[in-house]
C-alpha cells in the first residue's frame, strides 16, 4: 500500500530508542524527511545514522529537552530551516514515576504536565501555522493506554495523558476544515526500556524477579505477550498517511487485547 509519504518531513519526539525510535524507522522506510530529538545527543545521533543507513532517508537529529519552551522553539526552527516545513508531528515523551497518589506533590505533578501535556501542545503550537497555511498536516500523539484502562499507581501519567487527548480531541475539530488530522495511539505493554523500568520497580517492591513481572504483565494480555515497538510504528504511519485522510479525534489502542471497555 502506497502511504503517500514519499518527500514528507515528519517531526518525531523522543526517538532515539523504544517506540520513538521506531516510528521515527517507519517513516523514514515509507520515504519521509524525518526529525528526531531526545536529550541524549551521542544515542541520538547514533540512531539517526543507523535510519539514515538502512531506509537511505535524510535523518536530522537535533537534541532537545521537550519539557524546556525554549528547546522545543530551536527544535522547530532547525527543522523548519533545513526542510522549510513540518507535514506529520509525532508527539512522545518518557512517562512520570508511578507510585501512590499521596507521595506525589505540586513539583511532581508539575513535572508530569510539563513532560506528558504542555510538551505536546507547545510541539502543536509551533507546527499547527504552518499546516493550516499549507491545508495539510498529521499530528500523532503517543499517549498510554492507561487513558483507556488506568491502573493503580500511575496518577501522574493518566492525568496528564488524558488532558493531551481531551486536546487533541479539540484540536481534530478546529483543525479538519484544513486538511489537518490529529489522533492518538495508546501502547498497552511493549516491550520498551519503559516497561523494563515499570517492572524493575515493581519486582523490587514484591520481592520478586523483573521476569516474573514481565510474565504477570503477558498472562493479562489475551494475546498472550508483550508488544513489539514495530506493531505501533505501524499505526503511526498509517495515520499519518494520505490514506488516513477521513480519520482524526481518534484514541486508538495497540495492547494486544488489554483494554476491556468497549471504546
Amino acid at each position: 500500500m502506497d502511504l503517500g509519504l514519499k518527500g514528507k518531513v515528519a517531526l518525531v519526539a523522543a526517538a532515539s530508542k523504544g517506540l520513538g525510535k521506531a516510528v521515527a524507522w517507519e517513516l523514514a522506510h515509507e520515504g519521509c524527511r524525518v526529525a528526531i530529538c531526545a536529550r541524549g545527543e551521542a544515542e541520538l545521533r547514533a540512531t539517526a545514522n543507523q535510519i539514515a543507513g538502512a531506509t537511505s532517508a535524510e535523518v536530522l537529529p537535533v537534541p532537545c529537552d521537550v519539557t524546556q519552551p525554549a528547546e522545543i522553539e530551536h527544535l522547530v526552527r532547525a527543522v523548519v530551516g533545513r526542510w522549510r516545513r513540518v507535514d506529520v508531528l509525532v508527539n512522545n515523551a518518557g512517562g512520570p514515576p508511578t507510585g501512590p497518589f499521596e507521595g506525589f506533590d505540586d513539583a511532581a505533578w508539575q513535572a508530569a504536565l510539563e513532560l506528558n501535556l504542555l510538551s505536546a501542545m507547545r510541539l502543536c503550537r509551533a507546527v499547527l501555522p504552518g499546516m493550516r497555511e499549507r491545508g495539510w498536516g498529521r499530528i500523532v500523539n503517543i499517549t498510554s493506554v492507561m487513558v483507556k484502562q488506568p491502573g493503580p499507581g500511575f496518577a501522574l501519567s493518566t492525568a496528564a495523558r488524558a488532558g493531551l487527548v481531551g486536546l487533541a480531541k479539540t484540536l481534530a475539530a478546529d483543525y479538519a476544515p484544513y486538511g489537518i488530522t490529529v489522533n492518538n495511539v495508546c501502547p498497552g505493554y511493549t516491550l520498551t526500556d519503559r516497561v523494563r523500568q515499570l517492572a524493575q520497580v515493581r519486582a523490587e517492591r514484591e520481592g520478586k524477579t523483573e521476569a516474573e513481572i514481565l510474565a504477570g504483565f503477558e498472562a493479562q494480555i489475551p494475546a498472550g505477550r508483550l508488544g513489539q515497538p514495530e506493531e505501533l510504528a505501524a499505526l503511526v504511519a498509517f495515520l499519518a498517511s494520505e490514506r488516513a485522510a477521513y480519520i482524526t479525534g481518534t484514541t486508538i489502542q495497540v495492547d494486544g487485547g488489554y483494554t476491556k471497555g468497549l471504546l
